[in-house]
């Protein structure tokens, strides 16, 4: 017979405070110019970006300029809500099945959840039954914030409603669908956060100039590299190439919850080439993210560097107007342009044999001297 091995309890102690600060490197790159939505007048924004990888902000720079050189790129947003699932159990699938009905027309799910707070709004839900357990997801608009404690507290109180006035007991208040900070089909089809487009044409001429490529070169290796490679690969719902570095430098920089980049770095390049009005060969390229979780106010941003940094981008002032969501949208399209900025950059880097590995030696070895 084994041994059992004893387990020594050690008494839970505060957490002591570090000494010193970590500063990651910022820059601001930039400008893009951006057309927000249907917005007929282009802006110029800065784009703040804190990372270690610091070719990253040259090449966002070459991505940014190029923006401005074909007269803007156009941001749309798709969607915005943010999801939290909870998960109870019924007596049988058949209970559940039935109770589910029952629930579509309770109007107290609603009132519940929207009673938790006056910038909280149930917008949606939809359910699956896994055995005899529901799985209830339910999708929020948050206003400025980006949600996550809103959420749950909004999904808590529909929780203790369901488990007091039906026969279903708790399971968890995270049922794993919301899907927070994990990889999944469900975020990449029906979006968590911000769901946000940008896209722009580049004419061959300023392809070959700015970014030494040819539209076919670059949709060529977005079909071979981000659609086959990706499917080779196993990647779910999600076809790019880096989409991961600008969230992040972009989220640190911004105060937000870096941990989103999970879900964020989901998304697709498209690309075509097309023809301008002109009749000049160009290339089509647009950068489509599902999950882009930002806000203005919340938990990181008190300190004066973010506070800075949204300001800088017009994203700075908190709205009291649940109806105005404006500046948490906006924060969420001038991320999703850095992302743009530096897929296009790195996409036609990759065109040129040894250019990439040439360009951070170069740079790098810059920095260091």
């Amino acid at each position: 017979m084994t041994k059992a091995a004893s387990l020594s309890v050690v008494p839970a102690q505060k957490p002591q405070p570090a000494h010193g600060h970590i500063h990651v490197p910022m820059s601001l790159v930039g400008p893009a110019l951006l057309y927000f939505g249907e917005n007929e007048v282009a802006e110029e924004v800065l784009m703040p970006m804190a990372t270690y990888e610091t070719p990253l902000w040259p090449s966002c720079g070459r991505g940014a300029k190029v923006s401005r050189q074909i007269g803007g790129v156009r941001a749309t947003l798709l969607s915005d809500g943010m999801t939290r699932s909870v998960a109870v159990k019924a007596e049988s699938a058949h209970a559940a099945h039935a109770l589910l009905r029952q629930w579509e027309q309770d109007g107290l799910i609603r009132k519940k959840a929207e009673g938790t707070g006056r910038f909280v709004t149930l917008e949606d839900w939809s359910a699956r039954i896994i055995g005899r357990n529901i799985y209830l997801r339910m999708q929020f608009a948050t206003a400025e914030a980006a949600g996550h404690n809103m959420a749950t507290k909004a999904s808590d109180a529909v929780l203790e409603y369901l488990c007091n006035e039906y026969p279903v007991t708790y399971v968890s208040v995270s049922g794993n669908m919301c899907v927070d900070k994990k990889v999944s089909a469900i975020n990449s089809i029906a979006g968590r956060g911000k769901s946000v487009v940008v896209e722009g044409v580049i004419p061959e001429s300023l392809c070959m100039e700015r970014l030494k490529t040819t539209p076919e070169a670059i949709h060529n290796l977005n079909v071979d590299k981000n659609y086959m490679g990706s499917l080779a690969a196993g990647s779910l719902c999600s076809a790019n190439a880096h989409y991961a570095n600008m969230l992040l430098a972009c989220y640190l920089a911004a105060g937000q919850d870096a941990a989103n980049i999970v879900e964020g770095s989901q998304g697709i390049t498209a690309t075509e080439v097309v023809e301008t009005e002109k009749g000049e060969k160009a290339l089509y390229f647009s950068v489509n993210l599902p999950n882009i979780i930002v806000g203005t106010i919340g938990n990181g941003k008190e300190h004066e560097g973010v506070r800075q940094n949204l300001a800088l981008m017009g994203c700075g002032s908190e709205q009291d107007d649940p109806e105005d969501f404006s500046k948490s949208q906006r924060l969420a399209m001038i991320v999703a342009t850095a992302v743009w900025c530096g897929e296009l950059s790195l996409m036609a880097a990759q065109t040129n044999p040894g250019e990439l590995m040439a360009t951070h030696v170069a740079i790098e070895r810059a920095q260091k001297s």
